[in-house]
Order: structure tokens, then sequence, then C-alpha cells
């Protein structure tokens, strides 16, 4: 584990600029979205911030499956210093959140043999010269929404990368995440990692994320053998599966300490950064 998150650290961002000329300050702006519909799913992508799933509604049971705010408001965090939280992120190249998360990508509408309707978002990755493309794919009558990943390597030479995906689901008493794991690897930002037993070990259960008594990172030694997933249920066992193929075969669980209500900000209004004005390595 130590062995794997030390390979391929890299020491700048660049040729990325810095994306910090953000205010905290919130303003209507349009932004450009694609959205895949059947009688059972909705999905809304984010075509101007990495191309981001932002929302999957379930159209039967009236619910949001996935955590997103009422605004899009950048704090200082992830690789280029502008982040925000919601939907399911999709992260390439180095560890952190990516480049390109607030960050146009290219789009193009699809038709699969089957005659479904898909959606395609790819870009080039100049951190590690890597072409990525995911293919969205929402038939008529399915009741799950499929994401293909393929990255490509066009150079000669073998190139490190990191690839994942970070899913934002709400907190709420009894929600409990369910992962085929009896153990997993705990980092808690004191320069800590040890192994720990899954769920627990006596009254600390880490699977209740909104009982977490600080923030850490859980990264989960799956049982072998088994397809790869990880859900988050509430006490009626309704909620959000993913599952992938074999080769994504790690599943993680961030928690953190709960915000005090009077911190935490409302507003309707969404906001986006400005162009970058600095060019130093972060």
């Amino acid at each position: 584990m130590a062995r794997n998150i030390r390979y391929g650290t890299v020491r700048s961002v660049l040729p990325y600029l810095l994306q910090d000329d953000y205010s905290r300050e919130l303003v209507p702006q349009e932004t450009s979205v694609a959205t895949l519909e059947n009688d059972y799913l909705l999905a809304t992508v984010l075509l101007d911030f990495g191309g981001r799933l932002w929302s999957l509604q379930d159209k039967v049971g009236g619910r949001e499956l996935l955590y997103n705010n009422d605004r899009i408001q950048f704090g200082n965090l992830g690789l280029r210093n502008a982040w925000f939280p919601g939907g399911v992120e999709w992260n390439l190249g180095t560890t952190g959140h990516t480049a390109l998360t607030c960050s146009p990508v290219h789009a193009a509408s699809l038709e699969f043999l089957d005659g479904a309707p898909g959606l395609r978002i790819y870009e080039w990755e100049r951190m590690r010269d890597l072409v990525y493309q995911l293919d969205f794919r929402l038939g008529p009558r399915s009741r799950r929404l499929v994401v293909d990943i393929k990255v490509t390597n066009p150079n000669a030479h073998a190139v490190p990368v990191y690839w994942w995906s970070n899913i934002a689901l709400a907190s709420s008493p009894g929600i409990r995440v369910v992962v085929p794991s009896r153990t997993a690897f705990e980092f808690t930002y004191a320069q800590r990692l040890h192994r720990v037993p899954v769920p627990g070990s006596g009254a600390a259960d880490l699977t209740y994320p909104h009982a977490a008594r600080r923030t850490a990172d859980y990264f989960f030694e799956l049982d072998p053998g088994r397809l790869p997933w990880i859900a988050a249920v509430d006490p009626a066992g309704v909620g959000l599966l993913q599952v992938s193929t074999r080769r994504l075969r790690g599943r993680k669980l961030f928690t953190g300490e709960p915000v005090p209500a009077d911190v935490v900000g409302r507003s309707s209004l969404p906001a986006r950064p400005s162009p970058t004005s600095r060019s130093r390595p972060a």
C-alpha cells in the first residue's frame, strides 16, 4: 500500500495552471449539461466541469441517488486549488482530485448497436500524456446507468496512472456503507496508515459514516473472487449500488467530522471560477 502511494508522484501540475482566481461570492451562471433519460432514471452530466455526473434521479422512487448541492462553490482543494463537492467525479492522472475536475471536456452523442442512446466525454490529460474516454449508456428499459472507461497511452513507454471515481452521497442517521471486505487500511490524516477490521471493533463501526468521530479514509481490501462493489443504503435497505469489473479492485470510504449548522450557508445561486491567473507550480 505504501509503495503504491509513492509510485508516480508528481512535484508540479504543469503544464496546467492553478485555478485559484475565484471568490466566495455567488453569482448566476449558465453551464452546459448533457442528460440521459428513460422511464426509470435521469442522469445529468456537467460538461464544463470534468464531465461530472451531477445528478442521478430514481424516477420511480422519486428520489435523488447522489448528493449535489444547490450551488457550485469552489474551495482550495484538488491539484489546481479548485474543487467542489457533489455527484460522481472522474479522476485520472495522479493521486488527488484531477486537474480537469473544473475544466470543460469534449462530448458527443452515441447510439449503440442495440439502438440505446449514449453519451461520450473525452479529453487529453496533459500531466501524463494520456487520453481518457467515458461512455455513458442508459438503455430504454435499463434500471442502471453503465459507464465504460477507456484510458489510452499513445506513448512508447509505460506511464504511471491512477484512476478513481469519487461518489458523493448525503449522510444521515442510519445510512450504512456495505462492501465485501473484512479489513481496510485506515488513514487518519495524522500521517498514520494501519490495517483495521471491517466493520470495526467493539462499538466503533466504521460502516456508519454519519456516526464518524473523526476524519478518515478507509481503503477496503475486497474479498477475492467476487465482483468489486460498494453500496450505501438506508435502514430499509434502499440506496445506491456501484459495481465494476474486477480490474477496478479497490473501494474506499471517506468520512468527515460533522460540520456545525451555523457554519453552513444556503444559496440558490451557482458559481464558477474565473480564468486562471497564475502559473506557479502547486
